[in-house]
């Protein structure tokens, strides 16, 4: 069927639908963003994609709102906005559109589900307060793309279409910076994984460039390792290996007779030629070569595991 017709509600905008428009224009370029509450608009027809409106929810019939009684909940029992709906529908065909290889789309799609679209219906729904984000409450997505709205005494006719179709372009650099880098996460994954099993007992991992390890560090169930190290441009990275996503306690800290110190200093306090930089908190350390990057490691490790 071919889709002519993207209806949502007038007035005011949340981010939920603001984030469906993003998926939703994606796919059905062609289709007319249209922006009301007239029945003759919010009666689902062939062609037309209805969401955030309409108090009902049936995919078949084309229809996503979740306002109504009973409304919509995961199989978890949490509920849905217009957002968790299309995204369930027609998340997978967008990763598709987007360039997601078919092997990483089921992954993508369950962390952008889990980790994006999920916290933004938790909020629309009142299943969770602003304020779960502490002090950051007032930088959060949803509120960020909402304060785009028009000022409440701006009562031009054209305000608020006016400024929901100037937020569609922001909120979907955010959409799809988010699909890019869970997308990078998964070739990332592949390539760590293959490397572990190349260091098999050794306490540090290295990888051919800077790319997310973590995840994969614990995937792998590689408890011994402590430390990783890359090329750069134009140097080595020696980093420290994070405990947890929510956290920057590391398995192991650099040394830290080398915190804060740079170039003669650090090659005075470590003994190794080459030795550039530690940053002060000790979870990365630079070195001009990987012989002395491996050296720095070799150190550390040392220092780590000593009794």
């Amino acid at each position: 069927m071919t889709i002519t017709h993207l209806v949502t509600h007038s007035g005011g905008f949340h981010a939920d639908e603001l984030l469906a428009s993003v998926v939703l224009t994606r796919l059905f370029p062609e289709a007319a963003l249209v922006r009301s509450r007239d029945a003759a608009w919010i009666t689902p027809m062939a062609g037309r994609i209805i969401y955030d409106v309409g108090r009902a929810y049936d995919a078949e019939a084309g229809i996503f709102d979740h306002h109504q009684r009973p409304a919509p909940l995961r199989p978890d029992g949490r509920p849905y906005s217009s957002s968790g709906l299309i995204w369930a529908r027609f998340g997978a065909d967008y990763l598709a559109a987007l360039g997601v290889p078919e092997a990483d789309r089921a992954g993508v799609f369950a962390g952008m589900d889990e980790g994006f679209v999920l916290p933004v219906d938790l909020l629309d729904n009142g299943a969770i307060a602003p304020s779960v984000a502490g002090p950051l409450a007032g930088l959060t997505l949803p509120v960020l793309l909402e304060s785009l709205k028009p000022a409440f005494d701006d009562r031009s006719p054209e305000a608020d279409d006016a400024a929901f179709h100037a937020a569609l372009p922001v909120a979907r650099a955010f959409v799809e910076a988010e699909v890019r880098r869970l997308a990078a996460k998964a070739r990332a994954e592949g390539m760590v994984l293959a490397a572990i099993a190349k260091a098999g007992a050794s306490r540090v991992l290295e990888l051919p460039m800077g790319m997310p390890f973590r995840s994969a560090v614990e995937k792998a169930g590689a408890d011994h390792m402590l430390f990783v190290i890359h090329p750069r441009d134009g140097d080595w990275a020696l980093n420290t290996i994070r405990v947890g996503a929510d956290t920057f306690e590391s398995r192991a800290d650099l040394p830290e007779s080398w915190a804060g110190l740079t170039d003669a200093a650090l090659e005075a306090a470590c003994g190794v030629p080459g030795a550039k930089f530690c940053h002060n908190a000790r979870f990365i350390a630079v070195a001009e070569t990987r012989d002395a990057v491996l050296a720095m490691a070799a150190i550390a490790v040392a220092e780590a595991t000593r009794a």
